[in-house]
């Protein structure tokens, strides 16, 4: 179910043309990391299936920790 979420995700922010990376930080956790104008996204989906989400905006420095409800602003938000 965990690497179903990533890939689902992948998917959606290639449908959406949002460019992304791929980082390995933690032992059980794949990071993706998202830039949009001005916000730098990292989005770590874990092993247990959880995942964060952590957004940092120009506008508010140090961004902040939020949950996984936070990645439908990025598709709506950041979409082509």
């Amino acid at each position: 179910m965990a690497l179903q979420k990533l890939l689902s995700f992948l998917t959606e922010l290639d449908s959406r043309k949002i460019h992304y990376m791929l980082a390995h930080h933690r032992e059980e956790a794949i990071m993706v990391l998202v830039a949009v104008p001005g916000q730098r996204w990292e989005i770590e989906f874990f092993a247990d299936s959880h995942v964060e989400v952590e957004v940092f905006k120009s506008a508010s420095p140090g961004g902040g920790l939020e949950g996984e409800e936070a990645l439908e602003s990025l598709f709506r938000d950041f979409s082509d």
